[in-house]
Order: C-alpha cells, then structure tokens, then sequence
C-alpha cells in the first residue's frame, strides 16, 4: 500500500493539478485511515475538480473519523447538492440516510 502512496505522491508533485491522481491518493489514504490526508487532499481536489459527489462522502467520512462531526454534516448536504445536480439520485440518497439515521440529533 506504502507503495502505492507514493507512487501517487510522485505523480501529484510532477503535476499538483492532475486531480484523479489527488482523488486516486486519497483513496489510497483512506485506506490505511490517514484521515487528515485525505482531509487535505480532497479539499484542494474538490477546489479544482467538478466532482460529481463522490468525493464528498470520502470527504465527510474522513471528518467524522477526525471527529469533527459539523464539518461531517456540511459535506454530506453538499454532496447531496452535487450528486443530485449530476443526476446521482441513489448516491444522494445514501448521504441523506447517513445524516437522518448516522449523524442525527
């Protein structure tokens, strides 16, 4: 796995804008639970990216297993924005089930 990452870290410094290899290392990250990484990544790859609302719930999981529970809900709605913008209704739907049944109260 360690390989992979920084096969991808090696791909991301030569080309800092190339967002599937910053959506594809913060899949690696998450993987081995390095939710601040992923944190970081995604957040620069959601700047630059017009992600269809995948990237959102990697995102919105990996602040919840920060413990940061607000950011957590922030994301998952826009991600329901997104992916219902995209056409992604069951994608949308699964995010509003994790904030109604997971993240509710």
């Amino acid at each position: 796995m360690q390989d992979r990452i920084e096969v991808f870290e090696h791909m991301l410094a030569n080309d800092p804008e190339n967002t599937m290899v910053m959506f594809g290392l913060a899949k690696e990250y998450e993987k081995l639970g390095r939710h601040s990484d992923v944190i970081r990544i995604l957040e620069d790859y959601l700047s630059k990216a017009d992600d269809e609302g995948n990237a959102y719930g990697v995102l919105a999981s990996a602040y919840l297993q920060n413990g940061d529970r607000e950011k957590a809900i922030e994301t998952y709605k826009k991600g329901i924005d997104v992916s219902t913008a995209h056409g992604h209704p069951s994608m949308a739907n699964e995010y509003r089930m994790t904030l109604d049944f997971d993240l509710a109260g």
